[in-house]
């Protein structure tokens, strides 16, 4: 992508096609290569990923890792059709998907959805980030490993346990956190720097993730 993405206005195209994502328990074993889950975000130390080197001199080995990390509350509330997100660690507010046809999306009622269509995914390659649930339900989390020329059918959707935490590695593709209904906060915390590398489904590949929702 060549420019920032607009986070509350996509713009996303009527009628587009729709990859469904696998659904997968979150395990030790499953989430092995993505991540990890835990109990008491005390036990985790956020990846910091060193600056890199502009050209054959190496960064200094003490240094280029020094930005530390941030926290603070993970906001996502359904709100009719729109799933809406806020980060306060850095500041982010976001439309991270739709239970409904985008364009036709009614954001008037409380049915609960029965998907999530995702338009978008990004990684930091900067550090780690770990969400912990503040309310203790059930929760989504979409992700992919690394590599830039990734691919809708690369991603895999983690359903976790209401009372387990989830860390994902540096360059790891996800897209916040979803709750099978209402809202749900969480405490998050992550790299400083917050670099964000994006992919935009719609523009390009032409389609939506579609996450199906017990």
């Amino acid at each position: 992508m060549t420019t920032a993405p607009n986070y509350l206005n996509p713009e996303v195209p009527a009628d587009l096609p729709r990859h469904t994502v696998p659904v997968i328990d979150a395990t030790a074993e499953s989430v092995e290569g993505y991540g990890r889950i835990f109990r008491n975000p005390e036990e985790i130390d956020i990846e910091i990923v060193r600056w890199p080197p502009q050209g054959w001199r190496p960064v200094d080995p003490d240094s280029g890792d020094e930005g530390g990390t941030t926290e603070g509350t993970f906001f996502c509330e359904w709100q009719g059709d729109v799933l809406f997100g806020k980060n306060e660690a850095v500041g982010g507010h976001y439309i991270l998907g739709y239970g409904e046809e985008p364009t036709a999306a009614d954001e008037s009622h409380t049915r609960d959805p029965e998907r999530v269509l995702i338009w978008h995914s990004n990684y930091h390659p900067d550090g780690g980030q770990l969400f912990f649930p503040l309310d203790q339900q059930t929760y989504y989390v979409p992700a992919a490993l690394p590599g830039d020329d990734v691919k809708p059918e690369d991603y895999v959707c983690f359903r976790v346990p209401g009372d387990v935490g989830l860390y994902i590695h540096p360059n790891i593709w996800h897209d916040g956190v979803f709750p099978r209904r209402g809202s749900q906060r969480f405490f998050g915390r992550q790299g400083r720097v917050h670099a964000r590398v994006s992919v935009d489904f719609p523009r390009e590949f032409g389609c939506l993730l579609e996450v199906p929702l017990d």
